[in-house]
């Protein structure tokens, strides 16, 4: 809300009052949200139904991820003005932060209901369905976005990923192209399209990414999208060198902007470790979570392949990346006061089994048509401890890629969120490894007969005799389904969803077309112990 408009709400108010509310909006908009409460809080102790007042507490109130005093702001505000759309969506929001996805999704259909001409509105309602994986819907409001306002690239670079999930990745590379013949500096929609992984570059297209990295005014988030997608188009055109001197700039402008600390993850994994090494009491149902199979990874590793297979068998729904499980866990340590792992030695088989119920109750969603389902979530690697004490009847599957491969496609890739913050430097990203190296060797001792590793080159040799292998470990019989399972209709989420809906592809590896430029990545990786191909 500006300034302008607040004057609208406030020319009815006492002037000293009036100029309060100025005031905290103005506060607001410089991420003051501290005196920005003080002084709606005078507002309210003088004008308590001040609706202004109420919505700009409960922004306020999001801000600072107090969800519930926001949810109680806006529906006093609401209360006093049913029908404003603007309401409607930040109260929606603000029930969707808190797990209430019906409801914040009703305010928010709401909110497009009051004003349809409104593309922000259908924008934000589409990425809520997103998030809900209600894609289909999610389709429809992007679209109502673009017809209403054309030239909005992010619903059009919303739209396209939607697309993507949906398995028509050729309708986004359209949407990608229109969207760039339009506006073609606009960096969003170049670093979209590169983030398909289908699409080629040719020579005009990094012509035209050269000249637009070369522009003095570029902020720092352009150049960073610019950079990735600059290296892709090198590499379409075989100029390794060049590729890889541009993804080093862009990774480092990046690095400066994110935080990863090598010290406090190597505890982290080794808290964990000496958590988990001790004996676990045994559990009160052996069988609890047999419907679930999680897949743990490292990022690029083939992760959302594997749970594609798997999701081509009749018995088995693909849950994609769901936080369910470090959710509890976090919700755990707060309800003891002790982070993760410090109250594991504490937990009883009680404790586990509760856990464990809880999580099931969250993920009932994915078993409405199928007895079994993957939770694949890049972070969980480091809680297989956790899981198996939950849900002992669970399995866990180790989707595994050659490491000197996954570092440096991770190295390629441009993440959307913070928990991959190490991967913007080639060091940091061999330190990670390590400690997931660690646990994984952990988890594989204690676990056997629940843990299996999945190894993505070996997929690559031998498809059928892996993928029954990987069947018979989760205690499914053979379905050919599998084989073709890139013809599985199902929404897919990952970076990796338009690549899933092509066979299996054998040529795959890039480091060696990178020669001597990886050479100080392969040492590290061998000082480190971590062995690769080759070794």
């Amino acid at each position: 809300m500006t300034a302008n408009s607040t004057s609208t709400h406030a020319s009815s108010l006492p002037p000293a009052v009036a100029q309060w509310l100025l005031e905290a909006t103005k506060a607001l908009s410089r991420s003051q949200v501290g005196l920005a409460q003080q002084l709606l809080a005078k507002v309210l102790a003088a004008e308590p139904d001040c609706v202004e007042a109420l919505r700009l507490m409960g922004i306020a109130a999001l801000i600072g991820d107090h969800h519930r005093d926001a949810i109680d702001y806006l529906q006093r505000a609401l209360a006093a003005k049913p029908d404003d759309s603007t309401l409607c969506m930040n109260l929606g929001s603000a029930l969707f932060e808190i797990g209430e996805i019906d409801a914040g999704l009703g305010h928010l259909q709401r909110a497009c209901e009051l004003a349809p001409g409104s593309a922000s509105t259908w924008y934000n309602f589409g990425k809520a369905l997103q998030f809900a994986s209600h894609m289909e819907r999610a389709r429809e409001a992007f679209g109502q976005a673009v017809a209403v306002d054309p030239g909005y690239a992010k619903a059009r670079n919303a739209l396209a990923a939607v697309m993507s999930s949906l398995g028509d990745p050729s309708g986004a590379v359209a949407i990608h192209r229109q969207t760039l013949r339009q506006q073609p500096d606009c960096a969003e929609a170049w670093f979209a399209l590169a983030n398909l992984k289908i699409e080629p570059f040719g020579q005009e297209d990094a012509a035209t990414l050269q000249r637009l990295l070369s522009q003095p005014d570029l902020s720092d988030d352009a150049r960073i999208l610019l950079g990735f997608t600059l290296a892709k188009a090198m590499e379409d055109q075989a100029d390794y060198e060049r590729a890889f001197d541009v993804l080093r700039d862009a990774n480092a402008l990046k690095r400066r902007y994110v935080h990863w600390n090598r010290n406090e993850e190597r505890d982290r994994v080794e808290s964990i470790a000496r958590a988990f090494a001790q004996p676990m009491p045994e559990a009160q149902d052996p069988s609890l979570g047999k419907e679930v199979i999680f897949v743990v990874c490292l990022p690029r590793s083939g992760s959302t392949l594997t749970e594609q297979i798997l999701a081509s068998h009749p018995q088995v729904e693909g849950a994609d990346e769901i936080e369910v499980l470090p959710q509890i866990l976090e919700e755990e340590s707060r309800r003891r006061g002790q982070p993760f792992p410090a109250w594991v030695p504490s937990a009883t088989a009680a404790d586990w089994r509760r856990l464990g119920e809880d999580y099931l109750a969250r993920t009932q969603r994915w078993r409405r048509s199928s007895v079994r389902f993957t939770d694949k979530n890049p972070s969980n690697w480091a809680f297989v401890g956790a899981a198996l004490a939950m849900l002992p009847g669970a399995r866990v599957v180790n989707s595994r890629r050659d490491l000197l491969e996954t570092s440096f496609a991770c190295y390629r890739q441009l993440f959307g969120n913070r928990t991959v913050n190490y991967s913007y430097d080639l060091d940091e990203i061999v330190d990670y490894f390590a400690g997931y190296a660690r646990l994984s060797s952990l988890w594989r001792q204690r676990y056997s007969r629940q843990y299996f590793d999945h190894e993505y080159e070996a997929l690559q040799a031998d498809p059928e005799a892996q993928i029954r292998r990987l069947l018979d470990f989760c205690g499914l019989s053979f379905d050919a389904a599998c084989l073709d399972f890139h013809r599985t209709s199902r929404t897919v989420l990952t970076i990796s969803a338009a690549q899933v809906r092509q066979p299996l592809q054998r040529d795959t590896a890039r480091s060696a077309r990178y020669g001597s430029k990886l050479d100080p990545l392969r040492a590290r990786l061998r000082a480190a112990g971590l062995s690769t191909q080759g070794d």
